[in-house]
């Protein structure tokens, strides 16, 4: 397909972590290479969809969507200072199909969401987070 490295993040990265949240779309955080527009257009054309940047001159952003699906395609994790790598070490994998999704943690995922601190992440955020606990307290 497009070859476009990206990472799940937003609320449904959380989802798929168990927290009992929804989304409309779905955000991935994309390897920032010179090839990377490219590899988005070719996303785009393999999904039948557009891609536009919708807030032009203020974000990186690209979302691509058609009827069917939205897919923002961020340069980063908004507030979270990290490389695409460093994110990408403490991501999971799961399967999609016959795709392998890497899965941001729920804890860059929090991170993020508190950093953003829109009305709609605050909303979200204490259910986050109690998943965040509940998920450690599983872990050890």
């Amino acid at each position: 397909m497009a070859r476009l490295e990206a990472i799940l993040v937003g609320n449904a990265a959380a989802a798929i972590q168990g927290a009992p949240v929804t989304t409309i779309d779905f955000d991935f955080v994309v390897r920032d290479s010179p090839r990377v527009e490219a590899k988005i257009r070719a996303f785009a054309g393999f999904l039948e969809a557009s891609a536009v940047v919708p807030y032009e001159g203020v974000s990186r952003m690209v979302r691509v969507s058609s009827a069917e699906i939205q897919v923002d395609l961020l340069p980063r994790l908004y507030g979270v200072r990290t490389s695409f790598e460093s994110l990408r070490s403490r991501a999971t994998s799961v399967r999609v199909g016959d795709e392998k999704v890497r899965v941001a943690s729920l804890g860059d995922v929090v991170r993020s969401k508190r950093a953003a601190a829109r009305k709609k992440d605050l909303a979200v955020l204490p259910i986050l987070e109690e998943t965040l606990r509940e998920k450690k307290k599983r872990e050890r």
